[in-house]
């Protein structure tokens, strides 16, 4: 069985610089170790474990990507990881502007032992979905949960529905509209409490777990562990070996207790001209 260090070392090799299909209007460029994207609610930057770069060449590469996104009068996320080489590059990033957010656990599993049958609570249904309506669903759903518009998301959704639908499988967890527990509306009188989507990664071993935000009634309830499970058993069904999450504080513990491995951490630094608008003028 492959031990927490060989899943690191494929989750770098395979996953970091080696993106999806681009959405229409989103750009894949590259400025030497990083891989930059363009044309999404923000940029971002990731690049390999090691960037191969110090000292005042770094503070130059990183002070580029600040200048181009401050051009362009726009925020940007450096994705980092807590095995990141050289040591010193949130402290760079730091003096640079960039501020850091939320820090998450990478967790690994292997897909085929998460794939027992999904088993949501009485009066839920889960379903794959394809068309823009229920994706815009999910995007109100997920502006109920955090309290702001999330209408970007419904955007983002169907732009990748769109550019590369083999890539992408989206599930909802809903009330049952034979249950009664729904009031009318979208969706023929079900609503959506929870989603998640699965994004394949051509040419590699991985699909990631994203999303999973759940209504705060419908919170404790399994919902998380059967979207987790219904994915799983897409992934096994395209012939996908492991499955990885960037998981919170809340959904790093259900994940580990289902056998997901935590192999690193991540943190995004964020830059934006609202912080520093000197720099974009």
């Amino acid at each position: 069985m492959i031990d927490d260090d060989g899943l690191l070392a494929a989750y770098d090799e395979q996953m970091r610089g080696t993106p999806p299909t681009a959405p229409d209007g989103v750009l894949y460029e590259r400025d030497g170790p990083l891989l930059r994207i363009v044309g999404e609610r923000r940029g971002f930057i990731g690049g390999p474990a090691d960037l191969g770069t110090t000292g005042a060449e770094l503070d130059r590469l990183i002070a580029r990507q600040r200048d181009y996104f401050a051009a362009r009068g726009e925020a940007v996320e450096w994705k980092t990881y807590g095995h990141d080489r050289p040591r010193d590059l949130p402290d760079r990033l730091r003096a640079a502007g960039f501020v850091p957010e939320e820090r998450e656990t990478v967790l690994i599993g292997l897909a085929e032992e998460m794939s027992a049958p999904p088993v949501p609570p009485d009066g839920v249904v889960l379903r794959e979905v394809t068309e823009e309506a229920d994706l815009r669903r999910i995007a109100d759903m997920e502006s109920a949960v955090w309290g702001e518009d999330w209408s970007w998301l419904g955007d983002d959704l169907v732009a990748r529905r769109r550019s590369a639908p083999d890539e992408i499988a989206i599930l909802v967890a809903e009330t049952d509209r034979a249950s009664g527990t729904a009031a009318d509306g979208a969706g023929g009188g079900s609503e959506v409490v929870s989603a998640a989507w699965l994004v394949f990664r051509a040419g590699t071993d991985f699909a990631g777990l994203w999303g999973g935000s759940t209504l705060p009634a419908w919170r404790g309830r399994g919902i998380y562990r059967a979207l987790v499970a219904a994915r799983a058993r897409i992934a096994v069904a395209r012939g996908t070996r492991f499955l990885q999450v960037d998981a919170s504080d809340d959904s790093a513990p259900i994940l580990r207790r289902l056998g997901f491995r935590a192999v690193t951490t991540t943190t995004p630094y964020v830059w934006s001209p609202d912080r520093d608008p000197g720099l974009g003028d």
